[in-house]
């Protein structure tokens, strides 16, 4: 389920600014990724800016939603919980077979951990979860979204298109597999930041959202915007 047809250039941790980092991936998909099926990608992320997603997504100054989710090694993570100890991160990602998914997290790691607790939410499976944070050397939790239910509270979540769907089977990426259900649905990928504030939790910070692939192209510095809100 590792992201295909792309292979890392850079061996070991790969220390450059995200924002080459995607550049240097987008420029692989560009050369492997057949022109029809990047078309099919750019106009679902056109789509989904013009749907207001986005806008409807939630906004700095309102209440996040608690919740209690499995990590990647089965273990119950509640946000009460963090959010008792420091101001919380939540990354939220599509899955392992994302390539871009894969470059952020990576460069999460070094995020500066003492001054905020972090984790990354995505629909797919503990299983997936612990896979992704073995090979690639997580050092916070992933947490298991079944169903995309924490998603959809912060408003995140879409339906892949039939016509995407049938790219992704075509490139061996099996979301109903990944995901453990039949919903073919995602979170578009942001980045909150949540503080406690007398008895809510307050959402004091976001990035990232600007659609499916847009997200990622357009918060290419986005673990050190983290590192500069949460000092």
């Amino acid at each position: 389920m590792k992201w295909r047809s792309l292979q890392e250039s850079v061996p070991g941790e790969d220390l450059r600014p995200l924002r080459e980092q995607f550049a240097e991936r987008k420029q692989l998909i560009d050369k492997y990724v057949p022109q029809e099926a990047r078309a099919i990608h750019s106009r679902v992320a056109a789509e989904l800016k013009q749907s207001g997603i986005v806008d409807h997504a939630l906004s700095v100054g309102s209440r996040a939603p608690q919740f209690e989710l499995q990590d990647h090694n089965g273990r119950v993570v509640r946000s009460t919980d963090l959010l008792s100890k420091s101001r919380l991160v939540i990354c939220f990602f599509r899955g392992r077979w994302c390539p871009f998914c894969v470059g952020q997290l990576e460069a999460m790691n070094h995020i500066l951990r003492e001054r905020a607790s972090l984790v990354a939410v995505s629909p797919q499976t503990v299983k997936q979860s612990f896979f992704m944070a073995d090979q690639h050397k997580l050092r916070f939790p992933l947490l298991s979204d079944s169903g995309n239910q924490v998603a959809r509270q912060f408003g995140l979540v879409y339906r892949v298109p039939e016509d995407q769907q049938a790219i992704f089977r075509r490139s061996f990426i099996n979301l109903s597999l990944a995901n453990g259900d039949e919903g073919w649905e995602l979170p578009i990928p942001a980045t909150y930041i949540v503080r406690a504030r007398r008895a809510a939790y307050l959402c004091v910070g976001r990035s990232g959202l600007h659609g499916e692939a847009g997200a990622y192209r357009n918060c290419a510095a986005s673990e050190g915007a983290l590192i500069l809100r949460i000092t």
